[in-house]
């Protein structure tokens, strides 16, 4: 009788500890905002820039999920959504913004275009947070592209000068640009950037099949005020501008659009897949990044020194324990983690850079 009350004893003990693991791990996941997905279906045919997605190839693709306000909450006044597709050249994209009002009046290239209502792609090829492309573009057509070493966080340079050498891109207006006098449906616009732009000197242009970048989407939008028919950003009772709307495919969670590991995951897709799963890895990517931050921002509390080592109480991810170490040195910090997917050592240093150290294999 006593061993069978030992052995039922140690079956609820196990029990108890299995569904507080699932309980962790559930709230783990409701905890994290999980970045959109979308796949871009690689194309033969053609494509005319030109901003009328007139192509099949373009008839075919999938939209995007309609965009959110960048803390992931209020939904926006117009919707807006993309298509993307891929050739061995070229990366297209396709945008749709609807609005009962368009205007625009900045052509210079390369001045600060969200100042008008605009557009905005950023790309991280290799989702280190790192030396990244940010692209702007208003109802004119009129473009902005720059290059950044690093996030405003980590006080990286920008290449203000650097342009998407070899890009195509359109508007095509659906009603009237700059009339006050009409009610506009929107406009659309079309892209063609080559992947060469990620190039190297002397280094040869990859393109990613079957792979995924990290990619996102903004929409900057102003509230107007008229003067003589003519569109003007709208102004407080104390002569200031009112702020700007963001309104964004993947949510940032804060009005941040340089914070790159909450962008979405684009996957280019070569042999007709329609499904992506981000891989395990990338789940453990996002909680060192909340980590990173509260660091970053001199917030240490949950570290606690353990065999030598400062160390936060595993986390529960995608149903397994996660421990993150912190190392400090003379140059700054790193968190790492060995994932238990893996087995690879995923770090993140001092100026927010990624790295992945893979296990060695005998």
């Amino acid at each position: 009788m006593e061993i069978t009350d030992k052995k039922s004893l140690k079956t609820k003990k196990a029990i108890a500890l299995l569904l507080f693991l699932i309980y962790l791990g559930a709230i783990s996941l409701v905890a994290q905002e999980t970045p959109r997905t979308y796949i871009a279906e690689n194309t033969t045919e053609p494509i005319s820039i030109d901003g009328k997605m007139n192509e099949e190839a373009w008839q075919s693709a999938n939209w995007s999920s309609n965009f959110i306000d960048i803390e992931g909450i209020k939904k926006p006044t117009y919707p807006t959504k993309f298509k993307m597709l891929w050739d061995q050249q070229y990366i297209y994209f396709f945008a749709q913004l609807e609005e009962p009002h368009v205007w625009a009046n900045l052509k210079q290239r390369d001045t600060i275009i969200f100042y008008n209502n605009d557009f905005e792609i950023f790309i991280d090829p290799d989702g280190d947070t790192h030396n990244y492309y940010e692209f702007e573009m208003n109802a004119l057509n009129t473009i902005w592209d720059l290059y950044l070493s690093k996030p405003y966080r980590n006080h990286g340079y920008i290449m203000d000068g650097w342009d998407f050498k070899g890009i195509k891109t359109a508007v095509n207006i659906n009603g009237t640009l700059n009339n006050s006098s009409d009610i506009d449906k929107g406009w659309n616009i079309e892209i063609a950037i080559p992947w060469s732009f990620t190039t190297a000197p002397g280094g040869t242009t990859k393109v990613p099949k079957n792979e995924f970048w990290r990619i996102n989407f903004s929409r900057v939008n102003w509230d107007f005020d008229l003067k003589n028919g003519k569109y003007y950003r709208k102004k407080d009772s104390n002569g200031k501008f009112l702020p700007e709307y963001n309104w964004v495919w993947s949510p940032q969670g804060v009005i941040n659009m340089h914070e790159p590991e909450h962008w979405g995951y684009v996957f280019f897709s070569k042999d007709d897949s329609k499904t992506f799963t981000i891989p395990e890895d990338e789940h453990i990517k996002w909680y060192m990044y909340q980590l990173y931050r509260k660091v970053k921002n001199k917030n240490e509390q949950g570290w606690n020194l353990k065999n030598g080592k400062l160390q936060r109480e595993a986390k529960i991810i995608k149903g397994k324990p996660v421990i993150a170490v912190l190392e400090k040195n003379n140059f700054g910090f790193d968190i790492w983690v060995k994932s238990p997917f893996t087995n690879n050592q995923l770090v993140i240093h001092t100026d927010g850079k990624f790295e992945t150290y893979h296990e060695q294999t005998n």
